[in-house]
């Protein structure tokens, strides 16, 4: 069996790298806004399982979708579009709690497993200079939430209640642990 990662997230390539996975790339050309669920938990599962139907793999692969969400007081929070979006979202995010759902689908053999995840993230109260330096950098607009909290985003974070990698877009340890079934 060989795994097909479809994303073109950097970020998803680092973390199946890092637990020793050999990969390769697709990447699905799916109209993600026709996902308009209010809930994040189903709009993360529900992309991710959009972007599994768009492409298609062998009986021998098993194909990894993922899709990932920042949820704030209701309101999900996904790529900032523009500067003003992204001040928007790190205003809102700033001196409280945040949720961080990630949803993956594992496509093999016409079967589908689903799996998902949510991490609390805490940020500090943040100055609206810290906001503006913070915004007219690159950072936030290819990131759900507006931050990487792998890069420069992470010194924002306060607290963390969760896996890490759920943040930063794949929830690593429960993909690895499905995926060993597989003998990849």
């Amino acid at each position: 069996m060989k795994l097909i990662l479809g994303s073109q997230s950097p970020r998803r390539r680092e973390l199946l790298s890092q637990a020793g996975l050999d990969y390769e790339i697709l990447i699905p050309d799916a109209d993600e806004k026709q996902i308009t669920s209010s809930d994040p938990k189903t709009k993360v599962i529900e992309t991710a399982r959009l972007k599994s139907s768009v492409l298609t793999v062998d009986d021998n692969s098993v194909l990894l979708t993922c899709d990932t969400v920042v949820s704030h007081n209701n309101i999900i929070y996904e790529k900032p579009a523009t500067v003003e979006d992204a001040r928007q979202i790190i205003k809102a995010l700033s001196g409280s709690t945040h949720e961080v759902y990630s949803g993956v689908i594992l496509k093999s053999r016409g079967l589908e497993e689903i799996i998902s995840d949510r991490t609390e993230v805490t940020f500090y109260e943040l100055s609206d200079d810290e906001i503006e330096e913070y915004v007219n950098t690159c950072e936030p607009y290819d990131k759900a939430g507006g931050y990487g909290i792998q890069s420069f985003g992470a010194v924002f974070v306060k607290e963390i209640k969760g896996d890490y990698n759920t943040v930063v877009g794949l929830p690593l340890s429960k993909v690895y642990r499905a995926l060993k079934k597989y003998n990849l």
